[in-house]
């Protein structure tokens, strides 16, 4: 990533999904990840197509706010997991070949609590899933709030508030509709997208150009076992320490809890999560919800009673495998 993303290789396969989101919590800067995942478990190495598709940067020069430190990255660090993210990015992945485009959009948030982006299960696979649907999907490598920004709550959302703005600009050029850009968030990636939802009109940095200042209103969003909540009682620790700190006022926590402050402009949104996440508690995706209705927002919910955590674009021969697809439906009566 351009001399500021560290990325280490060397893991070997799978098996590694449910243990992501366990292990999401334990932040790069604390023990080596070899500490945090179960002995033997090996994680999959870097798809070739990660490095073969479009890279986008979302500003062309200086990024908005100052303050970025390459943080030391544990031994065996694997490189699906993205840090040190001093220039942020979209990787474009269109429909393969002999897939018509439908002329839709996805902006992917992956998750990661905020200390890393989980680009396999999170970025990769579900850019497959819906790239044989006909969507063009676009990977967001978002700054990390943790890595020295000195307004660090702010930066996630403002990449992705550009993101958005980017794809808009450049749908002409891809046959895509401007009116069909979604995004789709998951665990911390999900409180970005339900913050986009609920703040894309915030523009936390000066204009570094005009699209700064153009619409960055995505036309539905999906938050897949999303943080909500960033309270004690209800929130996923790591997440809220590693986007606000250690000890976040209340002022703080109310001000990024994106169902606070849902309004009557909110995009309509689609919610799922698995019953046995051992992570982030199902309440979070009811605490949208709740949000949702009494904005009267449209509002799609599904809970699976198993899925566990960080299950990306779903788990074999279980039914939260369907929710790509749920999500497609769902889409096609917000869109038409």
């Amino acid at each position: 990533m351009d001399g500021g993303n560290r990325r280490a290789a060397g893991w070997t396969r799978r098996a590694i999904l449910p243990a992501l989101g366990l292990a999401a919590g334990a932040c790069a800067t604390g023990p080596a990840l070899g500490q945090v995942l179960p002995r033997g478990l090996q994680l999959p190495p870097l798809p070739a197509s990660w490095n073969s598709v479009e890279r986008v940067p979302l500003w062309p020069g200086a990024v908005p706010g100052t303050g970025f430190q390459a943080q030391p990255l544990p031994a065996g660090f694997p490189d699906i997991l993205i840090r040190n993210v001093a220039r942020p990015e979209i990787r474009v992945f269109p429909p393969p070949a002999g897939v018509p485009s439908n002329g839709l959009s996805l902006l992917l948030l992956p998750g990661g609590a905020y200390s890393w982006v989980s680009i396999l299960n999170e970025g990769i696979e579900v850019a497959a899933r819906f790239g044989a649907m006909g969507y063009t999907t676009f990977v967001l490598v978002y700054r990390l709030p943790g890595e020295g920004w000195e307004q660090r709550a702010d930066v996630p959302l403002a990449d992705a508030r550009r993101a958005v703005q980017v794809i808009r600009l450049d749908a002409a050029r891809r046959q895509l509709r401007p009116d069909g850009i979604m995004a789709v968030g998951f665990s911390a990636g999900g409180h970005l997208a339900a913050s986009l939802a609920s703040g894309y009109g915030n523009r936390v940095f000066p204009a570094v150009d005009a699209l700064d200042d153009s619409d960055a209103r995505p036309a539905a969003v999906a938050a897949i076992y999303p943080v909500i909540s960033l309270s004690p009682d209800l929130g996923h620790h790591d997440s809220t320490a590693n986007l606000l700190g250690a000890n976040p006022t209340a002022e703080q926590i109310a001000r990024h809890s994106p169902a606070l402050h849902v309004t009557a402009d909110t995009p309509p949104m689609f919610l799922a999560h698995a019953l046995d996440d051992p992570a982030v508690k199902p309440e979070n995706t009811l605490v949208m919800m709740r949000a949702m209705t009494a904005a009267q927002r449209p509002v799609e919910v599904h809970l699976f009673e198993k899925g566990g955590h960080a299950f990306g674009a779903g788990r074999a021969n279980q039914p939260n495998k369907a929710w790509p697809d749920l999500f497609h439906a769902w889409a096609q009566t917000q869109l038409s």
